[in-house]
């Protein structure tokens, strides 16, 4: 049998525990949270008000701090590309005519993912502090430019590298979080916090999927979770440019800007990694082919491999001047 039939063999067999993944790691529509319950509102006499306050907060904020806060924007805002790309995945059957408990979950996944997007631009276009329109050229480049992930339409590959990627999102939301209550920035630091609460929910959903699809296919997947981490783990805005830029040219200069804050760095890449092989007990499978214990192996591996690097490695030092955020943070 085929590798993409028994992938497909897999994902139909689990398909109706998804279900039970929503009920347990997506929150009803009616109880969750909405951008509005944080912003201003706009039919409110205190609007105008409230927005000063905003602006007023938000000249606290350093130079760094803005750049790493509009790319964590752009990047939640080129949300059409994520959910386009997940639901071409093997087994996410949205064309069957029947109710398929994967398309489901993309689209409810997405339905949660969008309003961090808007949230975050809303608050950018109330604080006063960034070129919005810059910003927002970004944004379409990203959705235009699309991206690739080194997954291809392989459910395996796609849910390890989400249950990766939304880990790392926590974290640079929960940090950024951290930073904007530091400078008394209470608005926004609950905005991230809360944010970032959403991406542990949903790293929690696609890390149970990959463990359940171990139960299923343990070679496969251990050989996709192997084969995904020698490609390294790409962001999903690494593609992101500014007008007039080549595609990816922003993307070295907002990780630098990252890393230089602590929101997000190649030891939080090992951690990340660390945790998931602990998780899903990658050194405890046996009965593996001998191709999957190889994988098994790499993976164990990996991570002091990856500490080894990370000590030798530099990162810019030097502010890059972003059309989006003006040198001193302030048009």
């Amino acid at each position: 049998m085929s590798l993409k039939n028994i992938r497909l063999e897999v994902m139909q067999a689990i398909e109706p525990k998804v279900q039970g993944f929503m009920d347990s790691f997506l929150i009803p529509i009616d109880e969750i949270w909405q951008p509005s319950d944080f912003l201003p509102d706009s039919q409110n006499d205190n609007f105008f008000a409230e927005t000063e306050q905003i602006r007023e907060e938000a000249k606290e904020l350093g130079y760094d701090f803005w750049v790493t806060l509009v790319a964590d924007t752009i990047t939640e805002e080129a949300l059409p590309t994520y959910e386009s790309w997940l639901m071409d995945v093997e087994g996410i059957d949205q064309h069957s005519g029947k109710e398929n408990g994967w398309s489901k979950w993309v689209r409810a996944w997405t339905a949660e993912e969008n309003r961090h997007g808007d949230v975050l631009n809303k608050y950018l276009y109330l604080s006063g502090r960034v070129n919005m329109r810059e910003v927002e050229i970004t944004t379409q480049h990203l959705i235009s430019d699309g991206f690739d992930i080194g997954t291809d339409r392989d459910p395996y590959k796609n849910f390890v590298y989400t249950s990766f990627q939304e880990l790392a999102t926590n974290i640079s939301h929960k940090r950024v979080g951290k930073m904007a209550r530091q400078k008394g920035n209470v608005l926004l630091g609950k905005m991230c916090s809360i944010i970032a609460g959403d991406e542990m929910r949903h790293h929690l959903a696609y890390r149970e999927f990959v463990k359940t699809i171990l139960g299923e296919d343990p070679n496969g997947m251990i050989e996709a979770f192997a084969d995904m981490m020698k490609k390294k783990i790409v962001m999903p805005a690494h593609f992101l440019r500014e007008s007039g830029d080549s595609i990816g040219t922003a993307f070295e200069q907002f990780s630098d800007c990252a890393q230089r804050l602590g929101v997000y760095t190649a030891q939080d890449y090992i951690e990340i990694l660390r945790k998931l092989n602990d998780y899903w007990e990658v050194g405890n499978l046996r009965g593996l082919s001998e191709q999957a214990e190889k994988a098994r192996d790499y993976l164990m591996k990996l991570p002091e491999r990856l500490q080894r690097i990370s000590e030798r490695m530099q990162f810019g030092q030097d502010q890059y001047k972003f059309k989006w955020v003006e040198a001193n943070g302030m048009l």
